[in-house]
Formats: structure tokens, sequence, C-alpha cells
């Protein structure tokens, strides 16, 4: 039997290297989704539906692929955190969140193109920022320059100076594929990645 393609539907570098730990051949598509939370829609439900949507959105360009998709949103005391998109927003986020303990909900979705079934999984991971001063604050975005990067926390890079602790099921997550639910979801669809 042959192994269906599999397609990451994005067209994040992180992701990308994520995915390649696998061992596994793939190819990247671009979504292009709006990442627009619905009026009223929790954070959770916000990162499963566009990691949803993600994958079906190159789904008749991949009609026979298993495609994944993967989005990420970050939640402090109800409010949500999206990526800041430029230095400002960075830096009121993290003032923010500064020696807070904020959820980061990232969403899985492995979308069987073929059949159509999505299989969905929601990995909340637990960030502790460190009490930043303005200073630090300002040093780690002059350096890192975190603004596609939910809440404006790169933990794969420098960001991980700006974290005190993390709690969750997946170190993955945070960087926005969680690779442990991936592999059980892959297995549903009997594909093994070892």
């Amino acid at each position: 039997m042959i192994s269906p393609q599999i397609v990451l539907a994005s067209t994040s570098p992180f992701r990308r290297e994520l995915l390649a730990r696998l061992g596994m051949p793939f190819e990247t598509a671009d979504p292009a989704t709006d990442e627009t939370a619905l009026h009223g829609e929790m954070p959770e439900a916000t990162a499963l539906r566009l990691s949803e949507a993600k994958a079906r959105a190159v789904a008749s360009q991949y009609p026979e692929a298993l495609i994944i998709g993967s989005d990420q949103i970050a939640c402090l005391d109800g409010q949500v955190f999206g990526k800041p998109g430029n230095h400002e927003n960075a830096v009121k986020q993290l003032r923010m969140m500064r020696g807070r303990t904020v959820n980061f909900y990232t969403g899985l979705c492995l979308l069987n193109a073929s059949t159509g079934k999505a299989h969905l999984r929601g990995v909340p991971t637990l960030v502790t920022f460190r009490n930043l001063t303005d200073d630090q604050i300002e040093n780690y975005l002059r350096k890192e320059q975190p603004y596609n990067c939910a809440g404006s926390a790169k933990s794969e890079g420098l960001g991980i100076a700006v974290i005190a602790r993390m709690e969750g099921e997946d170190p993955n997550a945070l960087i926005g594929l969680p690779l442990i639910a991936l592999c059980d979801l892959l297995k549903i669809e009997n594909i093994s990645s070892i």
C-alpha cells in the first residue's frame, strides 16, 4: 500500500522544521486563511477552527493527501493575544504578560482530503513570563523581532529567555506544531512516524 502524500498547510519555517523531525517526506502549502476570531469565540475554539480551516484551504490542491493545519492563540484573563504584527503591539503584549502566566492554545488538524474527515486536537501550554523590565522587553524585541508569533513569544529563539516556566504535554506545541498529538493523529490514519 502506498502512503498518502503529507502536506503541511503553513508557510512557517518553524512548523516546517518541526515536521521535518519526524523524517517523513512532506510538502508545504500556503493556506492564506483569515485568522480573525469570531465574535464571542473561545480561544481554544478559535485555534481548532483555524487549524481545520488552514487544512481545508489547501485540500482542493491535494485531493488525496493528509493535510496538517495548526494555529495558536495566547490568552490572559480572557484577553486574546494574537500575532502582534509590529513593535508597538509587541511591547504592549509583553508588558501585560510580564510576571504572569499565559495560556497558549495550539490547535492541530489532520485532514484526510480524500474522505473529508478531520481529526482535531487542542494542546494547551501554560507559559509563565519573567517579570521583565521595559529595557529587557526592548532589548528582546530588537534582537528577536517576534512580530509574527502569538503573544510575542518566540520560544524557539531568544524568547526562551523571557520565559520563566512552561507546563504542557508537548514542548513543540509552543513553537506551533504539537508533534506528540500529530503522531497520534497520523496513527489513526495508519501512518507511523517510526
